[in-house]
């Protein structure tokens, strides 16, 4: 799904995949979600949505979801129109240059993360590479190099170091041995207080780079509030220990960070350059927020009742149809279930946090790079050796739970409230330049029919058509 760009090829793995994994756990799911309803009335929730919810404490959470999202449409359209020109030079007639695209084109099984077609949709393709990936290979990258090179970053702005401990139980890359293991990454707190892990089957690129120091954020987070009690070893809310990972990674992919590691030859502040770094961090981050809101969506229609098992699927293209602006490569019925074939959704796994962290990592950010002294843009700065920075991260990190996710907030942001005023503040360039560049080539912003067509008994649904009908589409 990555490398590709034979069409057919691609449609044939997305439909094998669904075809092999969602199918089968249809049944499974419906079981699922009869229990997961069952535990939550039990613990005086209407539903096992509403109890997902109710962890962030705010009363209309959906509501200032779609009040930050409604901030980043226009930037979300703008790359989303970009994308699609782009991909039509290797796809041609199978991209609509004013519909859909193709969800099978996307970069990865599910068209969570665009950051894998970046070589595709590069504006810039003649200025250095920043996909470091080829000179890692030739400077002789090992998984365990990459490992020792994130710890150092976190010890560098005076964090604590991963324990000896951490290094003899994790599994970093896959075994040799036989052992069928699950490589999907994950950061394990084992709950004694010093036996952290992180289990992933880590390959020498860019992506896996980038990876592990965001894996390494969900260790730190366990080692700055072990000693907290139990109940509040955990992040601020949901979407904390996500953004803390994050936050680490937009420093780490910066030109200025990976010239002083030695994987750029120069650091050369360069228009182009910044663009091309923009964009490749755009389709990871901007090109997955519609798909995080429209799962969650979803589930939350299931889980409430709203939407009868014999619809599910109909639903779910509907959602990501309009709210997401893809569609199946070929015609989905009610005998596939493509949502079964979903990491997340079949390990119970809530998706709003990942939502809600895209926007928390960029105020982090700001925040941090102020105590660092940053000067200069946004999307420039690296927090690499900055004490300052570290000493600013700890005073969050060490609350865990222990405070309301308001205080962790203004503990290292100085506010109290989820704002995108930062992520779109890092992007401001991009945008410009996407508007400049679409209104060039005469591109389409949005895509056919990109209104919702909501079902009037779900909470979510009606903010979601209240906000669609406002900007056309996402």
């Amino acid at each position: 799904m990555a490398k590709s760009t034979d069409y057919e090829e691609l449609k044939w793995a997305w439909v094998g995949f669904r075809d092999a994994v969602g199918r089968a756990n249809k049944p499974h799911y419906i079981r699922y979600v009869e229990l997961a309803n069952e535990i939550a009335m039990a613990n005086g929730h209407p539903d096992q949505g509403a109890y997902w919810r109710s962890k962030y404490e705010v009363e209309d959470l959906e509501g200032d979801a779609y009040k930050i999202y409604q901030r980043i449409l226009p930037l979300y359209k703008q790359l989303h129109a970009y994308v699609r020109r782009k991909l039509s030079i290797y796809y041609g007639e199978e991209i609509d240059l004013k519909g859909r695209l193709p969800a099978c084109v996307l970069g990865d099984m599910w068209g969570r993360f665009w950051g894998q077609i970046y070589r595709l949709v590069v504006p810039y393709p003649d200025t250095p590479n920043i996909d470091v990936t080829d000179e890692m290979v030739k400077q002789g990258y090992t998984p365990e190099r990459m490992f020792n090179m994130t710890d150092e970053f976190f010890t560098s702005c005076g964090l604590i170091p991963a324990p000896q401990e951490f290094w003899d139980h994790s599994l970093i890359k896959k075994p040799s041995d036989g052992r069928e293991v699950v490589c999907h990454p994950s950061a394990l707190d084992l709950l004694n207080g010093k036996d952290f892990r992180i289990k992933m089957c880590t390959e020498v690129n860019m992506f896996y780079f980038l990876i592990i120091h965001h894996e390494f954020g969900h260790i730190q987070y366990y080692l700055q509030y072990k000693d907290l009690p139990l109940i509040f070893r955990d992040g601020a809310n949901n979407g904390f220990h996500e953004a803390v990972g994050e936050v680490i990674s937009l420093s780490v992919g910066t030109p200025k960070h990976l010239f002083e590691v030695g994987l750029l030859e120069e650091n050369i502040e360069d228009e182009e350059i910044d663009i091309n770094f923009l964009l490749k961090t755009a389709l990871n981050t901007i090109g997955t927020l519609p798909f995080s809101l429209a799962l969650e969506q979803w589930r939350y229609d299931v889980f409430a009742g709203k939407v009868d098992q014999d619809n599910w699927m109909k639903r779910w293209w509907e959602l990501k149809e309009t709210v997401v602006g893809v569609r199946p490569p070929v015609e989905r019925t009610e005998q596939d279930f493509d949502p079964g074939a979903m990491f997340h959704i079949t390990i119970d796994y809530p998706f709003l946090g990942y939502f809600l962290r895209t926007i928390m990592q960029f105020q982090f950010h700001k925040a941090l790079c102020e105590a660092a002294g940053h000067t200069g843009p946004l999307h420039r700065c690296d927090i690499y050796r900055s004490k300052e920075a570290g000493s600013k991260l700890t005073q969050m990190l060490r609350m865990g739970k222990s405070k309301p996710w308001r205080d962790a907030m203004e503990a290292i942001t100085g506010q109290r409230e989820m704002s995108a005023d930062a992520i779109m503040e890092y992007y401001a360039p991009l945008m410009e330049w996407l508007e400049k560049t679409n209104a060039e080539n005469e591109e389409y912003i949005g895509w056919d029919g990109d209104s919702a067509r909501p079902n009037s008994a779900s909470v979510l649904l009606l903010v979601i058509s209240a906000f669609v009908w406002y900007f056309s589409g996402p």
